[in-house]
């Protein structure tokens, strides 16, 4: 998959359902390892293609976890791992974003675009398992 400067998204390009979150989250770690090949190899660009590797792709690997979570305490605290992760790539992007780091713009905006979505649907899973598990006691 190679990312173009076309109006197509990663999600259009792929035929990513977005409401099947597991399929988000790989196209959301792709986007993120074409980011980290594009930054320059120079110490600045490696520290951070690093953590920005760690952290962006982590969300879709623990979701594998969440779905066969033990409990829905055990669901709760792997949800919490995405949405922590999914933050710290937050401030990784942006650090990016602000030195510049990349010339190529569009696919920043789209990465921080979901990754702001991911943050926003994870928050609220989590808010709803912890209501239901509240609830069922």
């Amino acid at each position: 998959m190679n990312y173009s400067s076309e109006n197509k998204n990663i999600f259009e390009e792929e035929n990513i359902k977005l409401y099947d979150l597991e399929d988000r989250l790989i196209a959301f770690t792709l986007l993120i390892i074409q980011i980290v090949e594009l930054l320059p190899s120079d110490k600045i660009g490696n520290h951070l293609g690093g953590q920005l590797l760690r952290s962006g792709t982590s969300p879709a690997l623990n979701y594998g976890e969440a779905q066969s979570a033990e409990s829905k305490s055990d669901f709760i605290h792997k949800m919490k791992i995405c949405l922590k992760e999914l933050k710290e790539t937050r401030v990784a992007l942006k650090i990016i974003i602000r030195k510049p780091l990349l010339k190529e713009k569009k696919i920043l905006d789209e990465v921080y675009k979901e990754n702001e979505e991911l943050i926003a649907i994870f928050a609220k899973s989590i808010e709803t398992a912890k209501k239901n598990l509240n609830t069922k006691k």
